[in-house]
């Protein structure tokens, strides 16, 4: 019986793609750049800011330059972290018939704790979650299964009695490995080139409610 239920950050959760990619695009202009349409920042955005930069300026971590750009842009995004971001639709419905059922929630993201915490703060979410893991919280970041199994012992629940959901290969990875189900957030940020139906997930959504489903069937 799931008592947990735990969530990816980015495209799972919470639609923090707009101010993830007004960010890019700040820091494109700034640095002579044309902006990219949002269409092409969305799918890399559950990456992180390693994959925007890569993304905007076509360079790979060992340029010169490449450091300096990702903390222009991790900084702007910190002072603009939930001008537009928000939960997904029915997301919050999820979440009070969680709480209302007698389950807990938690996230694991590798999204660094200093832009996690402020992030779910500025939701009002921060309060209502039993644990938050991210990516800095251990040494290890997802795929490997650590984190989620920290979050699972933060939550006060066993591995089998938790489901993790996320939008990404290494979130379902991390699940499995940890023991416990796996649910692919479709409605995430889902390239033009991922096959999550490969991915080994029990099931996949397409809207954030037919977890409540899923968790019936569990």
């Amino acid at each position: 019986m799931v008592r947990t239920v735990l969530f990816d950050l980015d495209g799972t959760l919470a639609d923090t793609a707009p101010d993830l990619a007004n960010a890019l695009n700040a820091v494109l202009v700034a640095n002579g750049r044309e902006p990219l349409p949002f269409e092409a920042i969305r799918p890399a955005v559950s990456h992180g800011g390693m994959a925007l930069i890569r993304l905007g300026f076509g360079l790979e971590p060992n340029h010169p330059e490449f450091e300096s750009l990702r903390r222009q842009l991790l900084d702007h995004y910190a002072a603009h972290i939930a001008d537009e971001t928000r939960l997904f639709p029915g997301m919050e419905n999820v979440l009070d018939e969680l709480e209302g059922s007698g389950h807990n929630w938690g996230v694991v993201t590798n999204k660094p704790g200093w832009l996690t915490e402020p992030l779910l703060d500025k939701l009002d979410l921060l309060p209502r979650a039993a644990c938050v893991v991210s990516g800095d919280t251990l040494t290890q970041r997802k795929p490997d299964p650590e984190p989620i199994r920290h979050a699972c012992r933060l939550a006060g629940s066993r591995e089998a009695e938790c489901i993790y959901v996320g939008d990404a290969e290494r979130d379902i990875l991390a699940g499995r490995k940890a023991g416990m189900p796996t649910l692919v957030a479709r409605f995430g940020y889902i390239g033009p080139d991922d096959r999550p139906e490969h991915w080994g997930a029990d099931g996949l959504l397409d809207h954030p409610e037919e977890l409540l489903t899923w968790l019936d069937r569990l």
